[in-house]
């Protein structure tokens, strides 16, 4: 059996398959995986910023600016004005299309992983996963100083 240290290795390899495995299907969308994933975001958390969603997914504030403004353009997010320069974000009707899409995509993917290995959506690993995440990304609900 591997060490823990191989455990960041892994999850890699299972990121990379699952974009190689639904890149004709995300290209279909004209997504790529943040922008997925920003909308993703978005549409769990309504009326979030611009900065809560970079912070959420502990990517660069730059690169969730990049894709968010390509969603507008395709119509999928909506950006208001919040307090001082926060943007609040909103899906769209076609926003709220797409999310449907790529929780299908997504849904699909693992049911496929998980009936292929035995493994069930139920196994203590995925339990223990999220809560390591839950420990690294910032609750999108949590507002900073500058946002206020």
């Amino acid at each position: 059996m591997k060490n823990i240290g191989y455990l960041a290795q892994d999850i890699s390899i299972l990121h990379r398959q699952y974009y190689r495995d639904t890149k004709e299907q995300f290209d279909a969308l004209e997504l790529n995986p943040t922008a997925a994933c920003i909308l993703l975001t978005v549409g769990d958390f309504p009326e979030t910023s611009q900065n809560q969603v970079a912070r959420y997914l502990v990517v660069d504030k730059g690169l969730a600016t990049r894709e968010i403004n390509k969603m507008e353009k395709l119509g999928y997010l909506a950006k208001n004005k919040g307090v001082g320069k926060a943007k609040i974000l909103s899906l769209t009707d076609e926003g709220d299309k797409v999310v449907d899409k790529i929780q299908k995509i997504r849904i699909k993917w693992w049911d496929d992983k998980f009936a292929t290995t035995g493994i069930s959506a139920t196994s203590p690993l995925v339990n223990a996963i999220e809560t390591v995440v839950d420990s690294i990304v910032d609750p999108v609900d949590a507002v900073t100083d500058e946002e206020k």
